[in-house]
Order: C-alpha cells, then sequence, then structure tokens
C-alpha cells in the first residue's frame, strides 16, 4: 500500500511530502489516518536537534487515530476497525514490561522517532496495545459527536497526564497545580478536576486560563504577572482555605519550560510531589536538597501504558474530558505553516493535522 507521507530531512528544512510503500508485517497492521496531532516534542526534534532514534529522513507524528486497512500474520481480527495508536508502545513480553516498568521497555516503539510517524496519509505500526474506539454515530456513547480524527490527542496530550495524575496518586480533595497549562497541561486540568481535586492552572495566556477557569480549575494565574513569592501566596491561600495541608499537594510541570520547571520546584513543600510531564533540552540549576528537607517526591513521566487507554477513551466520550474546545483541524499539506505558527506561539490548541 502506497503512503504520501511528509518527511524531515534536515534540521529545521521544510518537510516535503514522498510517496512510500507500507507493508504490514507478522504483528503490524497499516492505519489509515484520520488525524495527528502535532506535539511539542514534534517540535523539539523538527527545530531543537532533539536525537530521534530512526533518523532523517523521517515522518513524525505520534498522535495518530484512524481506521486499520491492511494487516499482516495474527493481526486480521483488527482489519476495519478504529483505533487510537499509543504514543509509546511497550514489547510486552521482556523482564522490563513483565516487572510493570513498561514505558522504559527497551523495545518499545515510538512512532515518529523509533519508525515513520503518523504525518501521513497511513502509517504501520505494532497491533499489540492498540486502542478500539467504540462506534461514534451511538449517540449514548458519544454525546459530544467527537470524529475519529478528534481522538488522535488521546494518544499523548491526554493520556500523558493522565498517567501522571494516576501515578501520582492523587485522590478527590487533593490539590492539584498544573504549570502550564496549553495541550497536555490543559487536559490535565480537566482530568483532575473529574477525579475532584481543587485545580490550580498556571499559564501566561489569558485565553488559556479563561478556558480552564470554564473546565475545571478552581484557580488560575498569571505567571508572567506575578513574582514567584505571590504566586505561591495565592496557591498556599487556597490551600489553607480548603484546609489541604502540603503533603496533598500535587504538582504537575507541564510546560516544558525551564522556567516552568523552576516554579514547580519552587512550589514543592513539605511531603508534595512534584510530577514533571513537560520536556525541554534545556539544563536548569536546583537545590536538591529541598526535596530532602521537605521529605518529598519526585517523579518523571513517559508516556501511558496501552491498558489505560480504554478508560481514557471512555473519560473523552462520555464528556468528562472535552476535546472540541481545545483542538482545532488544519490540513496536512499545511504542516509546515503549522510547525512554525505552533514554534512562535501563535497558536493556543492542540492542531490536529487531516490528510487530504
Amino acid at each position: 500500500m502506497q503512503t504520501r507521507a511528509w518527511t524531515v530531512n534536515k534540521l529545521a528544512a521544510p518537510m516535503v511530502p514522498v510517496e512510500r510503500e507500507v507493508i504490514a508485517k507478522s504483528g503490524e497492521v497499516v492505519v489509515e489516518v484520520a488525524g495527528c496531532g502535532v506535539c511539542h516534542t514534534d517540535l523539539g526534534y523538527f527545530y531543537e536537534g532533539v536525537p530521534t532514534k530512526h533518523g532523517f529522513p523521517l515522518t513524525l507524528g505520534h498522535e495518530v487515530s484512524g481506521t486499520v486497512v491492511e494487516t499482516g500474520d495474527e493481526t486480521t481480527d483488527w482489519l476495519g476497525r478504529a483505533v487510537v495508536v499509543p504514543a509509546v508502545i511497550p514489547c510486552g513480553s521482556c523482564a522490563t514490561c513483565r516487572s510493570g516498568r513498561a514505558q522504559i521497555c527497551p523495545e518499545q516503539v515510538f512512532p515518529g522517532s523509533d519508525v515513520h510517524g503518523g504525518f501521513a496519509s497511513h502509517v504501520c505500526v505494532p497491533a499489540r496495545g492498540l486502542c478500539p474506539v467504540p462506534d461514534l454515530s451511538d449517540t449514548t456513547v458519544n454525546p459530544d459527536a467527537l470524529e475519529l480524527r478528534d481522538l488522535s490527542v488521546i494518544a499523548d496530550a491526554v493520556s500523558t497526564p493522565y498517567q501522571a495524575i494516576v501515578r501520582s496518586g492523587l485522590v478527590s480533595g487533593d490539590l492539584a497545580v498544573f504549570i502550564g497549562v496549553g495541550g497536555v497541561g490543559g487536559f490535565g486540568v480537566q482530568i483532575a478536576a473529574a477525579m475532584g481535586a481543587v485545580v490550580v492552572a498556571v499559564d501566561m495566556d489569558d485565553d488559556r486560563l479563561a478556558l480552564m477557569a470554564e473546565h475545571g480549575a478552581d484557580l488560575t494565574l498569571r505567571s508572567d504577572q506575578l513574582d514567584f513569592r505571590e504566586l505561591r501566596k495565592a496557591i498556599r491561600k487556597l490551600a489553607a482555605e480548603r484546609e489541604i495541608p502540603s503533603w496533598r499537594h500535587k504538582i504537575f510541570e507541564t510546560s516544558g519550560s525551564p522556567a516552568g520547571q523552576a516554579t514547580a520546584f519552587g512550589l514543592v513543600g513539605h511531603g508534595a510531589y512534584l510530577s514533571v510531564v513537560g520536556f525541554t533540552p534545556k539544563k536548569l540549576e536546583l537545590r536538591l536538597s529541598n526535596l530532602m528537607a521537605f521529605d518529598a517526591t519526585v517523579q518523571g513521566n513517559w508516556g501511558c501504558p496501552p491498558e489505560h487507554y480504554p478508560a481514557i477513551v471512555d473519560l473523552v466520550l462520555s464528556g468528562r474530558v472535552k476535546l472540541k474546545s481545545f483542538i482545532e483541524h488544519r490540513p496536512m499539506s499545511t504542516i509546515n505553516q503549522t510547525f512554525e505558527d505552533l514554534h512562535e506561539r501563535r497558536v493556543s490548541r492542540r492542531v490536529i493535522l487531516v490528510p487530504e
């Protein structure tokens, strides 16, 4: 089967469309792409030279939803099914996976880094871990009338904060603070609110913060209009009013910026939990001894185990996590302009590229 794929040949050089053959080998499927979300990680690969395993030429894109149109041996049951492709696909059988640490499986497949990704008409991926999508024409299942292409963002922008929140042990009544509420952080706010947390959204964009106030944030703060002490004071005031002790504070760094990481680390108090979700290749100077003094915890997060995906799809289709106000669609042929717009911060929503 032929795919039309947008390919990176050189760092920060315009991507070009190429035609290439995709064949599903044993254990694989070919997915006709309904939509592929553009992630901050894609920008890191493209502009900043964050290493990819495959190397260039490479088709980026790891937030994929679509329909299985070709199967290899042992995967024929998937033919014709609508799916979300996990961004991180562990092998499921190695010692690391068997120990419950599938996110760091040495044999994992990450579309758009380990293999060609979803900025294409079709993509070939392992069948293991695929998440089936129910009938979206059923209004009892899909009251918000979401389309298959909309669900592409589940593969990272929704699933990654979900995994981080579940891993943090967050329960109803905890304080959840999100530093940066773009794609990942914006969905994180909604997920934490759906789980009953008291939620603080921190960002530099008024439109994003207004959206967060409508979708679960109890407090919104402009980090560029407050110095750090004022920011911390406002958060502590809310926690005191709700009688939430510091050991029930869950801080999620979702900006992927040095300034955001510094702010998040500075908010760590006695017994608090810091979840590092955003990525930046830039370094940051910190006093790690704060963790010792406060008996606090910091946890990194990479991807989301495929077994969580059905629950996330249900969370989205049930309307407890909204997508439509947070996404926009663009033709895949606009990929170069879209990358530039995102890089220059001219876009506040998660862009989903749709093959023409």
